[in-house]
């Protein structure tokens, strides 16, 4: 029962000090491709807009997409603090889903 306690309470120490707001209004994009590799001679080399919903929706539609497929694809949410930046990189969104299950 100790063993659990200590475990509780490192969470909570955890959720406290990130303050990650997994509610956050966000958006998944991917980027123009082509041949799985982003396409740079496109007429407008942007992201586009995929999914909008929360933080939490996106890190689930993202874990979703093939891994081979990912790297063509980023989060927008307003930043929060050190850890959540306005854009996600993939790799990152994956640390960052990794790290909401574990709070959970």
């Amino acid at each position: 029962m100790r063993l659990k306690s200590r475990i509780v309470s490192r969470k909570q120490i955890i959720m406290e000090r990130l303050q990650t707001n997994f509610s956050a209004p966000a958006a998944l994009k991917k980027w123009p491709s082509k041949n799985n590799e982003r396409a740079k001679d496109v007429r407008w080399p942007i992201p586009y807009s995929v999914f909008d919903g929360t933080l939490d929706e996106c890190l689930t539609k993202f874990l979703q997409l093939p891994v081979g497929q990912r790297h063509l694809y980023e989060i927008h949410t307003a930043p929060q603090g050190d850890l959540i930046p306005k854009v996600i990189s993939a790799e990152l969104a994956v640390e960052i889903a990794r790290l909401r299950d574990f709070l959970q």
